[in-house]
């Protein structure tokens, strides 16, 4: 079925009126049935393309460049996010009315500011803004002005002077690449060695670019890590359900740092009333600061904690919405996104409440064999229309070849289940992923065990 229809949509993807612009465009009328670009190939713009496409005000979802599973949603358009020009050339000749950008590469190479300046409605920061997350340097620069609690730490520039702070330090730290790494900069120091080990890559072989060429050393904070995520339109701030999520690529938080291996909401320790007070004392000081330094934030704000002990302090801030957080936050949004997206990018989120499911989520990745590190692709995914209808396979790392959906990427699939508490939504995230297959598949088999108080399978 899958091949079936995504065959169809590329022979008619946009529709009987895909040859003319909309004559809506710029108007408020335009808001009441649009045809939506999702920028991004990953989970998270797979989830963002779902949750638009049940939209009743949502004609109809283009991604770009998006995977095999959006383009069961809609069309795949072939230009890559932080391809500007690109993607204003498709905005033109798709007609879109909107476009929803997902990852931080293509905000913080100032595609929203494109858009904008085009006279395209586009949800997300600009270029200025998005530097709360493309740069930590700048980040803590933020949260120290504005008062946010976060870990103690020093900027540092030369590899000399970093390993003579490094030698200051009673504990091993963490070390982070100033710049966007994919997820994969911050590395959690064990051992002396591996902090100057992790130093020399960013700043000696240059593991992540330039991202590398500035660093932050930051204190190892006890606790537990989450989510909180917060629509904001320049003035307002929107917090939404909290969510959990594992960096590490192996069972007990063994292995090496990833973009995520799976995630759950809402997380046991961390209750509504603390994504509240999150928001008043962590987000909404950071968006005034931006706002003080002439960068209103639009768009999606992503606090990422450390809970020790009811003592909360901010890891980093990014500047959309957490992969593989995403997958497990959306499934249990019952406000239309479409209504928060309008009210955010309109100025007028200070009238709108949100609805939630009051069950549980959780979400599993399966990554190729080797992920973080070298892997392959081209592996043919089998099992895919084996899944229950009420639970969700969010696609990430995949492409259509053939008759087939095969690999295309570290992070291939989450696999996300919902029920009335973690136990039922873990059983059947569980149930559904052991369907699935693919030469070298792996997944973390405890994610949300922890607070079921469940031993590894």
């Amino acid at each position: 079925m899958l091949i079936e229809w995504y065959t169809t949509l590329l022979v008619n993807p946009l529709g009987p009126s895909s040859g003319s612009k909309s004559p809506y465009r710029g108007c408020r009328s335009e808001w009441s049935k649009l045809r939506v670009l999702v920028v991004g190939n990953g989970g998270r713009e797979h989830a963002i393309a779902w949750k638009l496409s049940k939209s009743p005000r949502v004609r109809s979802v283009l991604c770009a460049p998006g995977n095999a599973g959006t383009g069961t949603l809609g069309v795949n358009l072939p230009v890559n996010g932080t391809d500007v020009g690109g993607i204003l050339e498709s905005v033109e000749k798709n007609a879109v009315d909107l476009v929803v950008v997902g990852p931080e590469g293509p905000l913080a190479a100032g595609l929203v500011d494109a858009l904008a300046d085009s006279g395209i409605k586009v949800f997300g920061p600009t270029k200025a803004a998005a530097e709360i997350e493309s740069s930590k340097a700048f980040a803590r620069s933020v949260m120290e002005a504005a008062g946010v609690k976060c870990a103690n730490g020093m900027v540092l520039d030369s590899p000399v002077e970093a390993k003579k702070y490094l030698h200051t330090l009673s504990e091993p730290p963490v070390i982070k690449a100033d710049g966007l790494a994919g997820g994969k900069g911050v590395t959690v120091s064990e051992t002396f060695e591996q902090a100057e080990e992790a130093i020399d890559g960013c700043m000696g072989e240059r593991l992540f670019g330039g991202a590398g060429d500035r660093i932050v050393i930051e204190e190892r904070l006890p606790g537990l890590e989450a989510s909180v995520f917060a629509f904001c339109d320049g003035e307002h701030v929107l917090t939404t359900v909290s969510a959990c999520d594992y960096k590490r690529a192996l069972d007990e938080d063994a292995g090496p740092n990833t973009g995520g291996m799976g995630s759950y909401s809402p997380p046991e320790f961390l209750s509504d009333v603390d994504v509240s007070e999150v928001g008043d004392t962590v987000i909404r000081p950071v968006v005034r600061e931006l706002a003080k330094r002439g960068r209103p934030y639009v768009g999606v704000i992503y606090a990422g904690l450390m809970v020790h002990e009811g003592d909360v302090r901010v890891l980093e801030f990014n500047c959309r919405l957490g992969d593989p957080e995403t997958q497990v936050v959306l499934p249990r949004l019952r406000t239309d996104l479409m209504d928060v997206i309008e009210a955010t990018v309109e100025n007028r989120l200070d009238g709108l409440k949100l609805e939630w499911d009051d069950r549980a989520c959780v979400g599993i990745v399966m990554a190729s064999g080797g992920y973080p590190g070298s892997y392959e692709t081209g592996k043919r995914i089998y099992g895919l229309d084996e899944i229950d209808a009420d639970a969700n396979v969010f696609h990430a790392g995949t492409r259509v070849d053939g008759s087939a959906v095969v690999t295309d990427g570290g992070r291939v699939l989450s696999v996300v289940g919902l029920g009335e508490d973690l136990s039922g939504a873990q059983a059947r995230a569980y149930a559904n992923i052991e369907r699935i297959s693919f030469d070298g598949a792996h997944y973390r088999t405890d994610i949300a065990a922890r607070p079921i108080g469940q031993a590894l399978v």
